[in-house]
């Protein structure tokens, strides 16, 4: 058992889940139960994910959960791009450190679910 604080890819999940609840506080208030909700959650997930995989006794049940974040991480990638069509996530950073569009949400997300795949092939038993 590790502790999951100390995993790059669960503090980029936890900065990015950070910044979902952020960014989707300024979306129609008709979206409560909609596209927020499923942003959040999606998001909270990844990072949720990562976190339980860390508390299994083994590689294989890690990359199980490991796996399940990889699938919120595909699925808040949809929910940004259908954001930013909506025109509710502005398509391009405009500072530096802006976390907060689209384009900067696509890079984390893109980021993370690099780091997951090789997490996930380094905790696969060699055949």
């Amino acid at each position: 058992m590790q502790d999951f604080r100390q995993l790059k890819v669960w503090e980029k999940a936890h900065a990015l889940a950070l910044a979902i609840y952020k960014v989707t506080s300024d979306f129609p208030k008709s979206e409560q139960y909609g596209l927020i909700n499923q942003m959040r959650r999606s998001a909270a997930s990844i990072a949720c994910n990562i976190a339980e995989g860390c508390g299994r006794g083994s590689d294989q049940d890690f990359a199980r959960f490991l796996q399940m974040a990889l699938g919120s991480a595909c699925e808040l990638e949809y929910q940004a791009l259908l954001s930013k069509d909506l025109g509710w996530l502005q398509p391009i950073r405009t500072l530096p450190d802006d976390l907060l569009n689209y384009e900067s949400i696509h890079d984390s997300v893109t980021e993370i679910k690099r780091m997951l795949t090789s997490f996930i092939q380094r905790l696969k038993p060699v055949s």
